[in-house]
């Protein structure tokens, strides 16, 4: 064995500390010790120290702050791409991010798994000032990685971590992106090859390591155990089966919860909004602020938890600038107090029967979408319910017996990790609730070090990797299926890989061939189920029964070796595949097309699915219950835009007829509407026979392709769209523009910056303050459908900040002008929402700038204006979210004229609390109503 690769790493990259563990394999794998890697982080200026834990914590200085000897470290550091100068990480950031605001970067693995922001725009900060520098939530984590890269490098030059085998652990609830993402902040760190391992198992992994030989007596008595791991960020649930065969120990994890935003980070919060209350100073600090409180909270939390607590602790919470001391304020919090918020706040002894309340409270803090429901006692019920089968059958009960358990399966064993429970008083509380539902006693199991214990198990998991120790089991903790369409049959899957499956084997499905079109996107859907049925891969199997789960669907690509010409000629590039799949060591499907000609000749397909938007679709029949005479609608747009051979008569009553044979457009769900974009699509080249032709395809192209994203192959749909644009309109008239703006203000959500940007450049001078004084140009902005420009606009959410309030300033003078005011004051309200419809969170505009704007809102008469009243609504709309939110001053206000002009409640509950938009208020603010099967995820 080379010096170049005899460690393997386990690396913990946690929302609060990162963690190294590593053993030296060259001294005999199944013997050799697992130790912590003691990191070199900065502790003060220019002052370094080795310490087991690196916080994951940055710190973007200023440039007066600190002097170059200040950033010091042993080695000569090399910046990742993306990374700015005076950045900070460890120790020092946390401490300084307790003493000045607006410079702290936390919680960033919490980012990296947040659906509603770019995690690859640079955000971080989220409450940083402007003149902050910012990363993404990529590169803080990559920062983290390359950190300690960089100091094992510096103490082991021989044996560089790159040239190592390194686990990196994630949450087993992190979905395919939150993944991926991780492994580009790796890359990105400089680790290229690095394994993935779920954080639960690796606490597992831990214990058996420590108890290897006494394990098999441990566990004859315990069955089944569930690993509550409760970090700084996340919540994440496994269950572990113990059995044996012949006397030999076998561990197979049968059971994974849902992602779960909630941890210390969210008793921290509630204690600093205790300690803002007493603080006294009138209102609502800022999120910088606020931020800069939470990391005196965190300590008093720990000091007031531990085992041998004082009766009460201070914050000291200093002032910034020149009244960094003078400005200095205290508040006191009890230690009953902290228990009191930690107890019963957040492991209450609920009720197995408690559910969470899943109607959003204020938890929302900087951007970070926590859970709804603090209480992790009643995630843990749901979690265990939601499980009760398998776990019933590692219990090794049937239905009955079940039944006689009152229906709940709980564990009888209990395995506890995170940083939450270094305190005692938590620990047993956990213990004490899973006690009371099972009306007997649950064995809790030894793990003395819940900071280490994921390093540690890593490592271990690297061990076992080798055979050097017991390797966790049970693959796949379901059977997924490919969905197999045939008409006027009971719909059947294909089973991709059955229960059980393990890791990294391949199964290949030889009996089915699928012929696929290349150059096109090709769509897959998957179903999966833990039932448990002696189902096999490749087996074909009804579909009827109510526990398949419909996923996400997969889509590929295929390449084609024909040109484009070739392809628009219609001649079709086919090829002939079998499908290879494998359950992944980080518990994903890979799906592999693989040519029967050329065995070499493979196409992924991958997982997709828009953040913003999902298909609601639960169960399988609103899957494949499409309108009986769709085809005949379909071919009605073949006949409309078909070839040489014409009928008149076929686009005079187009839109009339399509919705005769499949209903009214409002009722269209998803799939129709995707289905007949496909046809128009196909058709885009024949648009421009006449002007009720291009009218037409333009009306109903934009409707069912709305809000252009949401389905598969959505983001291929709109690059065909966006080749008409060049090509603009053929027929001009006031209503064939109206119909050109309104088509691309449709699918606008599935357009990117560049293209909203192009579209802006060219409706820039219509809608301009200047044109109202140019008469050429004001007769051409009403030629051109001057109102349809001004909604498009308003609807382009990945345009920059700054032209974002261009637009809103122009619209703003519009309609203090009486300029057609309604349109104006709706499009303000759209540009200026405090939720953005498909747009990414970072990008909204600033409260600071809406506050300038208000007042001039609230002096409208919002009865003969009910548009004003809904832009100011949309503007002050609460996110809990105080980056986001204007002031309290403000919402009351707008709240008071609200009910005085008798607007709808709906709109006071919006100002006044957490609430989702009622439809008929996002059919307002988007302008349509959204397809049927598709719901915006909030």
């Amino acid at each position: 064995m080379s010096s170049s690769n005899r460690y393997l790493i386990g690396i913990d990259l946690g929302t609060t500390h990162t963690v190294v563990a590593y053993t030296d394999i060259s001294l005999g794998i199944e013997t050799s010790p697992i130790e912590i890697f003691n990191i070199d982080q900065l502790i003060g200026p220019g002052e370094v120290a080795r310490k087991p834990l690196l916080p994951s914590f940055r710190y973007h200085a200023s440039q007066s702050q600190i002097t170059e000897n200040d950033l010091t470290l042993p080695w000569n550091v090399k910046a990742i791409e993306g990374e700015i100068k005076n950045a900070i990480i460890g120790e020092w950031a946390r401490e300084l991010g307790s003493k000045v605001e607006g410079r702290q970067v936390v919680s960033a693995k919490s980012w990296l798994s947040h659906t509603k922001v770019d995690r690859t725009s640079n955000i971080l900060p989220w409450a940083g000032a402007d003149d902050v520098e910012k990363v993404s939530p990529i590169v803080a984590s990559a920062s983290y990685l390359n950190h300690v890269r960089q100091s094992w490098n510096y103490h082991h030059p021989d044996a560089p971590m790159e040239l190592q085998e390194v686990v990196v652990t994630v949450p087993a609830s992190f979905d395919e992106s939150a993944r991926s993402f991780t492994i580009e902040a790796a890359k990105l760190a400089g680790l290229d090859k690095i394994i993935l391992l779920e954080e639960p198992q690796a606490v597992c992994y831990d214990w058996y390591h420590h108890h290897q030989d006494t394990a098999k007596e441990i566990l004859k008595t315990i069955p089944l155990m569930v690993v509550c791991d409760v970090g700084g960020g996340t919540t994440d649930l496994s269950l572990i089966q113990a059995r044996f065969n012949k006397d030999e120990l076998a561990l197979d994890r049968i059971g994974v919860g849902d992602h779960l935003m909630l941890g210390g980070d969210n008793i921290d919060l509630a204690l600093a909004h205790l300690a803002e209350q007493r603080l006294d100073s009138g209102k609502k600090m800022t999120a910088a602020a606020l931020t800069k409180l939470i990391q005196q909270t965190r300590k008093t939390k720990e000091r007031l938890l531990s085992a041998n607590a004082p009766e009460s602790g201070h914050i000291t919470l200093l002032g910034s600038g020149s009244k960094l001391l003078g400005g200095s304020r205290k508040v006191e919090l009890t230690k009953e107090e902290v228990h009191q918020i930690a107890l019963d706040g957040f492991l209450p002894l609920t009720d197995f029967n408690d559910r969470p309340n899943q109607r959003q409270t204020a938890v929302v803090e900087f951007g970070l979408p926590y859970a709804s429901d603090p209480a992790i006692s009643k995630h843990l019920a749901q979690f265990l319910d939601n499980h009760k089968e398998v776990s019933a059958k590692a219990l090794g009960w049937d239905d009955a017996e079940l039944a006689n358990h009152e229906d709940r399966a709980i564990p009888v064993g209990l395995l506890l990790n995170g940083g939450v429970f270094n305190s005692p008083l938590l620990a047993e509380r956990s213990l004490q609730l899973l006690n009371n539902w099972k009306g007997d006693t649950v064995t809790q199991l030894s793990n003395p070090h819940p900071d280490l214990a994921v390093a540690y198990g890593a490592v271990a998991y690297g061990k076992a990797r080798h055979g050097a120790q017991l390797k966790i089991g049970g693959g796949s903790a379901r059977s997924f299926y490919l969905q197999l369409e045939e008409k006027n049959k009971q719909p059947q899957g294909l089973c991709l890989l059955a229960k059980g499956s393990e890791e990294g084997e391949e199964i290949r499905m030889t009996s089915r061939r699928f012929s696929l079109t290349l150059g096109e996107p090709v769509r897959f859907n998957l179903l999966s189920t833990t039932k448990d049925q002696l189902a096999t891969s490749g087996m074909i199997t009804e579909l009827a029964d109510s526990s398949f789960v419909s996923l996400p669907p997969y889509v590929v690509t295929l390449e084609s070796s024909k040109s484009k010409d070739e392809l628009h000629a219609n001649q079709k590039d086919r090829v002939e595949v079998t499908l290879a799949c494998q359950f992944t060591e980080v518990g994903t499907i890979k799906i592999e097309c693989v040519s029967v000609e050329d065995d070499s000749q493979r196409w992924l397909v991958e997982f997709e699915v828009r953040n913003q938007a999902s298909n609601k679709s639960a169960n399988l029949a609103d899957q494949v219950s499409l309108p009986p005479r769709l085809p005949n609608a379909i071919a009605s747009i073949k006949e409309a835009y078909g070839g040489s051979k014409q009928n008149p008569n076929a686009i005079k009553a187009f839109n009339k007829n399509i919705e005769k044979l499949i209903g009214k457009r409002e009722s269209w769900d998803l799939i129709t509407s995707r289905e007949l974009a496909t046809a128009l699509l196909d058709s885009k080249k024949r648009r421009r026979r006449s002007d009720k032709h291009e009218q037409n395809w333009l009306k109903m192209t934009g409707f069912a392709l709305r809000p252009g994203f949401g389905y598969p192959a959505d983001e291929w749909k709109i690059s065909q769209a966006w080749e008409t644009y060049q090509q603009g309109i053929q027929f001009e008239s006031k209503q064939s523009w109206n119909d050109w703006w309104t088509f691309w203000r449709r699918i606008s959500g599935g357009l990117n910056q560049e293209q909203q940007e192009t579209i802006l450049a060219d409706m820039a001078k219509y809608l301009h303050p200047g044109s109202l004084r140019n008469p050429k140009t004001l007769e051409e902005a009403s030629n051109k459908s001057y109102e349809a420009m001004v909604r498009l606009a308003a609807a382009l959410e990945h345009l920059d900040v700054e032209d974002k309030m261009l637009i809103a300033s122009w619209v703003l003078g519009h309609a203090k002008n009486g300029n057609q005011p309604q349109v104006h004051w709706w499009a303000l309200g759209r540009i200026c929402s405090r939720s953005p419809f498909y747009g990414s969170q970072h990008n909204l505009v600033p409260p600071s700038q809406i506050s300038q704007w208000l007042p001039t809102l609230l002096e409208q008469d919002w009865k003969e204006q009910p548009m004003a009243g809904f832009a100011a609504v949309m503007m002050a709309r609460l996110t809990g979210d105080r980056t986001l939110d204007v002031s309290d001053e403000y919402r009351e206000k707008i709240i008071e004229k609200l009910k005085k002009d008798r607007c709808p409640q709906s709109w006071i509950e919006l100002v006044s609390s957490q609430q989702a938009l009622t439809e008929a208020d996002s059919k307002r603010l988007f302008g349509d109503a959204l397809p049927a099967g598709l719901r915006l995820i909030n």
